[in-house]
């Protein structure tokens, strides 16, 4: 379960990161992503909200979608950079499994650059494109 902490509930912080944020998506989700540079102390937690349409399917369907998008980001939440993330399910979201859902929403972090950057991970990017640049 996503903690208290990292859970977004003011409609203001979720028109402000849909309107403001980067977008990227893909056929199961839409993931919404905003990097507040002035924000307070309180505000450094990330929160992370879903919006989930009735196009989705049933209440039973929607909250089992909800479930697992909530469960998938209890796990990246905090190899998070930015301060709020947003994600949209798409009706095919209905019919996907955990693992195709974190999937798209990984896929999609990783286009916003919503993921902190680290050394290691850098060099491995570094080391990729050079044992590319070889052959």
């Amino acid at each position: 379960m996503l903690s208290a902490v990292n859970r977004m509930r003011a409609a203001s912080d979720f028109t402000l990161t849909v309107r403001k944020g980067r977008r990227s998506g893909n056929n199961l989700v839409v993931v919404y992503s905003y990097t507040d540079n002035t924000a307070t102390e309180a505000d450094l937690e990330t929160k992370v909200g879903f919006i989930v349409g009735k196009k989705v399917g049933n209440s039973v369907t929607r909250h089992a979608v909800v479930r697992k998008m909530r469960h998938i980001m209890r796990d990246l939440v905090s190899q998070l950079d930015a301060n709020r993330v947003v994600i949209r399910a798409l009706p095919e979201s209905a019919t996907a499994n955990s693992a195709q859902l974190r999937q798209a929403i990984t896929t999609s972090l990783q286009k916003n650059r919503a993921f902190k950057t680290t050394s290691s991970a850098q060099n491995m990017l570094d080391t990729k494109d050079r044992d590319v640049n070889e052959e």
